[in-house]
């Protein structure tokens, strides 16, 4: 493994600069408009790589995505207009069938606080009892970078409970953590009404086993499966946060134990944690992860060693025939920004796969740990905080049969005629846990196998038609730079950005 390739961090990464200026700028302009203890939550809850912020969409994406999927759950953004037209559209293209709320704002309205106020009468206007629980309001970078206070808005209006979060692009790295704002807010509202006094029992009533809440957005088939590998354990599968809607998030509390399935939930730990719920790291993927999760969980719950070796008696040859049955013989590198990256290379590697290289967008938690060691173990790079850059050096130093990641890798994997795979639709959309997740990986990745001879007829049969500087349709052949043009850019942009430092720092 080379070192120049995969661990070399980005270099000023941090100066990215967006419509109201670079990151450090907003985060100095937040921190003077009193926002500094959220950022410096923020910082603990989601540490930041050598290369500051992965190169992914925006993180709000993840916490408007939450609300969204959440029945009589209201959603209101307040951000510059082109930030919140890419987000909606976003949403409604993965599904939503929402409408979304935007308060808009000037550059007066802004700095003479009139934008709370607007945010304030936008919400006493949708708070209707009749039609929501529950109404989320949701900074972006411009109103958080000048301290528009959420927090000072109304707990609850007319019963409708009203959540205030910022999710600025320079304090939460990821959509996936973004995610953790939200539902770790959720949680604590929730936690706080379950200790002033009885609340409202989850649809469907409460199960007579105790329960293990799952945390992280999965396959719909992945709760059921757990749940069939707790039964034995005279356990059930609790709620699944993000909920889908509010009395959920009460049955997920009411839990012995939360299962940490995406382990960057930092905030929602820590409000289970608060409410006297351990955590469960991994999941149960492949016979190995499941019998250390359900050592795990036997551990955590105190259930009697002749429990847990039945349960596992039961399921682990299952697993294994399966596994068996449908092997992966390929060399694989994986990346991508949805949190379970570890826990696919886990079963890849029980599939037969030969995985390098797994990067994610996510920070290193406690509750990766295990996933971490277990492919470490193995000689797989494990690479947090991946930036592109890395994944495609993965690519040269690896040469894998085929690709799994984000869509600008598998551009580049196909580009080489290597078969590729675009992790959040075709990998993480699947079941992964139990009997259903052992098998459900091998179809699609020896299907894509099979697709590498038709790469390369058409990689002979183009050659070099339209790549580098000619890619595009041209009615005359682009004419190469003069020679030096490429360094000369380079050094301007160097100065512009040497600069901007200096005007930073004054």
């Amino acid at each position: 493994m080379s070192e120049t390739l995969l661990e070399r961090p980005v270099e000023a990464a941090d100066e990215g600069v967006g419509c109201a200026g670079s990151r450090r700028q907003l985060r100095d302009s937040a921190a003077a408009a009193g926002q500094g203890e959220t950022l410096a939550r923020y910082a603990a809850d989601y540490p930041l790589g050598p290369h500051d912020q992965p190169q992914s969409m925006c993180p709000a994406f993840g916490s408007l995505r939450v609300g969204l999927r959440m029945r009589r759950t209201a959603t209101v953004l307040s951000g510059s207009a082109c930030c919140v037209y890419g987000l909606t559209f976003t949403s409604h293209f993965y599904g939503a069938r929402r409408s979304v709320g935007y308060v808009p704002f000037n550059s007066e309205t802004l700095v003479t606080g009139k934008l709370f106020e607007d945010i304030r009468d936008a919400v006493f206007q949708l708070a209707d009892p009749a039609l929501y629980d529950t109404i989320v309001v949701t900074n972006l970078c411009v109103p958080t970078a000048s301290g528009v206070p959420l927090k000072l808005l109304p707990k609850e209006i007319n019963g409708v409970r009203v959540i205030g979060i910022d999710v600025p692009g320079f304090g939460v790295p990821t959509h996936a953590e973004a995610k953790d704002v939200l539902a770790g807010a959720m949680l604590r509202y929730a936690r706080t009404e379950v200790e002033a006094g009885p609340v409202q029992a989850p649809r469907g009533g409460r199960t007579e086993l105790p329960t293990i809440a799952l945390l992280g957005e999965t396959f719909p088939a992945d709760p059921v499966a757990i749940g069939t590998l707790l039964e034995p354990l005279g356990l059930a599968a609790g709620p699944s946060v993000p909920t889908r809607e509010w009395r959920e998030l009460y049955g997920a509390l009411d839990c012995v134990a939360v299962a940490a399935l995406h382990p960057f939930y930092t905030a929602s730990l820590r409000e289970f944690e608060a409410a006297g719920r351990p955590a469960i790291a991994s999941a149960p993927v492949g016979r190995e992860g499941t019998a250390d999760w359900l050592d795990a969980v036997a551990a955590t719950c105190g259930v009697p060693g002749s429990r847990r070796d039945a349960a596992k008696n039961r399921f682990l040859p299952a697993i294994a025939g399966v596994l068996a049955g449908a092997p992966i013989k390929a060399r694989v590198t994986l990346s991508g920004y949805e949190g379970s990256e570890l826990l696919v290379a886990r079963l890849l590697m029980e599939c037969g796969a030969d995985v390098r290289y797994v990067g994610t967008a996510c920070a290193a938690t406690p509750w990766s740990a295990p996933d971490r060691a277990w492919l470490e173990a193995r000689g797989v790079h494990v690479q947090y905080r991946a930036s592109l850059e890395q994944d495609y050096a993965a690519l040269d130093e690896f040469r894998p049969d085929i690709a799994i990641g984000t869509t600008p890798v598998v551009q580049k994997a196909k580009s080489r005629a290597t078969p590729a795979l675009y992790f959040t639709n075709l990998i993480s959309a699947r079941p992964l846990m139990g009997l259903a997740g052992a098998g459900a990986l091998s179809q699609v990745i020896n299907a894509a196998l099979g697709n590498r001879e038709r790469f390369l007829e058409m990689q002979a049969f183009f050659g070099d038609t339209g790549s580098g500087d000619a890619a595009g349709v041209w009615h005359q052949a682009p004419q190469a730079a003069p020679a030096g043009f490429r360094e000369q850019m380079r050094r301007k942009r160097e100065k512009q950005l040497a600069k901007r430092n200096v005007e930073d720092a004054i």
